[in-house]
């Protein structure tokens, strides 16, 4: 048996750019393409990067594929070493389509497992169908977001099994005889700990990169410290399809924490092997509660390391960043979505103190600690004067970076339900508008949305 884990190439289109060059820095037109992300991004896109296809160019935005990696250790340790289980990320390689239609082809793989999300599904039924062309006893198997779709992915395309949730058991019930719909089977808090670490791939582990919060130092580790979220914004993905099974927003959603011994062994081993520089933790929320923060802290401390996260303002008392930064946090995203409280409230269902958010900003920044704040535009039932408050927000506030997208409708989650219902009780003021693509195509930039509705 050989299995392979893949997060194949996703090549938009090339594109011309302003860049400055020469002494003089005169501007001119250079050609770049568009690159996608897919596994390791809860918003799978696309952007306009160094790299090129057959050419992987580091410092683009790269983010390290969770799932995957962590599914292809399960497998391989349950599977034992008298099978092969590769995991091959053509997105870090910056490969081209043919060299993986190739690779399939040559290795005369007998399962492959591709994760998905609707951003990139309608590209990725092309490579899909492809490889199941060109290897017909190939066995295919689909996970991710877009495995909300259950049966209809099998019908069609043809595969033999589609995958729901975080997938380490699901595959291995896949390469072990397992086919159609298999349902979220999530490891428990103690089995997570039990299980092996991810699948590390060593030509490529320095190219993972993500450049906010501004202060990470090269090459830096991504890891999860946690799995899950107890939040229910419209949006998020990863709590709604992956970590759990609530695409309505109206379950209880719940957490698992890595134990810090597992944690600490995790991390002495990337740093041994790959000489990482810095730590990035994109857990769905690393700071929730006191206890779990301050146990990590103390592993950074033994591992004296700047690192980083991906936090929510208001899950900790104020002394908690005093604690994170002695520890040698260097700064953390936080994630806002609105400068409106009605909309964070009522249509986001987030649920944060927009005043309290913005003193813990200002404390935090005190601190010595950059800060990276998240907004989206364009959410169902969004008015421009609902826009303008956000734009006001970000300008009061001394971020270090921001980063303003359009909402990205995906499958699985309480947005994409709210297209088939028209209306969600977890969501009360969210409504779609006539011309809903201006409002649900996350690759649409900020400007592009407020013009829109300007006419």
């Amino acid at each position: 048996m050989k299995v392979l884990f893949a997060n194949p190439p996703w090549w938009s289109k090339q594109v011309q750019v302003s860049s400055r060059e020469g002494w003089l820095r005169r501007k001119v037109k250079v050609s770049k393409w568009e690159r996608g992300v897919r596994s390791g991004s809860r918003w799978p896109h696309t952007y306009v990067g160094r790299s090129r296809p057959g050419e992987a160019i580091f410092r683009d935005y790269l983010p390290f594929p969770f799932f995957l990696a962590y599914a292809a250790s399960y497998v391989q340790n349950g599977l034992g070493v008298q099978h092969e289980v590769i995991l091959r990320d053509s997105i870090a390689r910056a490969e081209t389509y043919e060299d993986f239609f190739l690779y399939v082809r040559t290795n005369n793989f007998t399962h492959v497992i591709f994760e998905c999300a609707s951003p990139c599904w309608d590209h990725d039924k092309g490579i899909i169908k492809r490889v199941k062309e060109e290897n017909p006893g190939i066995k295919i198997a689909i996970a991710g977001p877009i495995s909300s779709l259950g049966d209809s992915i099998i019908k069609d395309l043809n595969v033999e099994a589609v995958l729901k949730g975080e997938f380490e058991k699901n595959s291995l019930k896949f390469v072990q005889g397992h086919s159609g719909v298999i349902e979220h089977d999530l490891l428990t808090t103690e089995e997570m700990n039990n299980s092996p670490y991810p699948y590390f791939e060593d030509d490529v582990m320095k190219l993972y990169w993500d450049g906010n919060p501004i202060g990470q130092k090269a090459p830096h580790f991504q890891l999860w410290t946690s799995r899950g979220c107890p939040f229910k914004c419209i949006f998020c993905v990863w709590p709604a399809t992956m970590t759990g099974n609530d695409p309505d927003g109206l379950s209880r959603r719940t957490v698992r924490y890595y134990s810090p011994e597992y944690v600490e062994g995790l991390l002495k081993l990337a740093i041994e092997k790959y000489d990482f520089k810095s730590i990035y933790f994109d857990d769905d929320t690393f700071n929730l509660g006191a206890s779990h923060v301050s146990k990590i802290c103390e592993v950074m401390k033994r591992i004296n390391l700047p690192w980083s996260a991906m936090c929510r303002a208001d899950t900790v008392k104020m002394q908690i960043w005093n604690v994170m930064k002695e520890a040698g946090c260097f700064g953390v995203k936080l994630g806002f979505e609105s400068g409106d409280q009605q909309v964070v409230d009522r249509i986001v269902n987030k649920h944060l103190d927009l005043e309290y958010a913005a003193q813990v900003v200002r404390h935090i920044k005190k601190l010595g600690m950059t800060v990276h704040g998240t907004f989206t535009l364009g959410l169902p039932g969004e008015t421009k004067t609902n826009m303008e408050r956000t734009r006001a927000y970000i300008k009061s506030l001394p971020f270090d970076s921001v980063q303003v997208s359009g909402t990205a409708e995906i499958e699985g989650t309480p947005l994409s339900r709210l297209r088939k219902s028209g209306s969600l009780e977890a969501y009360p003021e969210a409504r779609l508008p006539e011309e809903t693509p201006i409002y649900l195509d996350g690759r649409k930039r900020a400007h592009e949305i407020i013009d829109a509705l300007r006419g």
